[in-house]
């Protein structure tokens, strides 16, 4: 495998990673809400949105990347 074609398989993989740990810190944050820390939780879910605003620029460019030329 050439170094060109390891590139879009290791961006993939972070990828996969991200969204990985968005659910497991969305879950943290639901668990801090309903122990009564609802603005903690809020700030929490505020800083994941970044996640969720790139995320199908991110899936657009991996699949471009992933085409065979």
């Amino acid at each position: 495998m050439s170094n060109s074609d390891l590139l879009p398989t290791l961006l993939s993989k972070i990828y996969e990673n991200q969204l990985s740990l968005e659910a497991a810190i969305m879950e943290l944050s639901n668990w801090v809400e309903q122990r009564g820390s609802s603005d903690i939780a809020d700030n929490v879910r505020g800083a994941l949105n970044a996640i969720d605003r790139n995320e199908e620029f991110i899936k657009m460019t991996l699949a471009v990347m992933m085409t065979p030329d």
